[in-house]
């Protein structure tokens, strides 16, 4: 399903004492970055805020006048699009990911048809929806911010809910994390922490190096741990590094040559746990008889 993207990043951040709360970091990203990385896949990115660098290429707009709250900003931000579907995020966002953009453009339904909902927004773990993430049909959106601004003569300083509360929305239930938004400095120390954790860190670390690689590849954790530890314990410690290096440089060469990424990893990977098995299986042999490879 096609849709557009608008990122708000414009507000005050006033409990964060003004700073610039799109470019605080979590996991060493931006926040904008990462939520622009759960909407990749968008036609257009249009991002409502002062301009600053960005980790991909966006569209960027601002509500006249600056600050005038998430009504005009979304306006502003509608203006740049074509698509009939759009999503709409704040930027701070440390946990969304693909799969709940996904369920979002999903609870619209596809195709759009007259009978689907006007959107879809994520109700969050404590029963509270969230539009701004969320996904809308576009001539709907835009039906309610003219009657707004014709109504109001203004669309500065209304509140979302004057808006959603005339759209027909489904609610699409936020897995744990998806909806965490950082509103205050307890709440970035909370997000830094999370990111952390046992039992996520690597999936977090993985994703945040991708990112900077400017790389898209599913990564197989698994076969990679098991051949770092084959090299490190049948040939040398710094070994485990060192191969995965290799099989990476070797997967990008049979990549360019045609063949898919992720089968290319799992072959490069596959010899070198062969090889790093036979290493070790021929230093056991010479240890447990060593005149069993000698001259005679």
């Amino acid at each position: 399903m096609s849709y557009d993207a608008i990122v708000l990043a414009g507000g005050a951040a006033r409990r964060l004492g003004g700073a610039d709360k799109p470019a605080l970091s979590v996991g060493g990203r931006a926040l904008l970055d990462r939520v622009l990385d759960a909407c990749a896949d968008a036609g257009t990115t249009v991002v409502v805020g002062g301009r600053r660098a960005t980790a991909r290429p966006v569209r960027w707009a601002r509500e006249e006048p600056p600050g005038g709250g998430p009504v005009a900003a979304l306006d502003a931000g509608l203006r740049q699009t074509t698509a009939e579907l759009v999503l709409v995020l704040s930027a701070d966002l440390p946990f969304l990911d693909r799969d709940t953009v996904r369920a979002l453009l999903d609870g619209v339904a596809a195709p759009l048809a007259p009978s689907a909902p006007d959107g879809a927004l994520l109700r969050d773990p404590d029963g509270k929806d969230q539009p701004l993430v969320a996904a809308y049909r576009a001539e709907p959106l835009r039906r309610e911010i003219a009657l707004l601004a014709t109504e109001h003569g203004r669309l500065t300083g209304l509140p979302l809910r004057s808006l959603t509360a005339e759209l027909d929305l489904r609610r699409i239930e936020a897995q744990p994390l998806a909806s965490f938004d950082c509103d205050t400095w307890d709440d970035l120390a909370a997000a830094r922490a999370r990111i952390r954790e046992h039992g996520t860190v690597l999936d977090q670390w993985i994703t945040a190096v991708k990112n900077e690689l400017g790389i898209d590849l599913p990564v197989d954790v698994k076969s990679l741990l098991d051949l770092a530890r084959d090299a490190a314990h049948g040939v040398d410690r710094p070994a485990a590094p060192l191969t995965t290096f290799l099989v990476g440089y070797a997967a990008a060469r049979a990549e360019a040559a045609g063949a898919d990424p992720a089968q290319a990893v799992a072959e490069a990977s596959r010899k070198a746990a062969d090889l790093a098995l036979r290493w070790a299986a021929e230093a056991e042999a010479d240890a447990a008889d060593p005149q069993q490879n000698g001259s005679g």
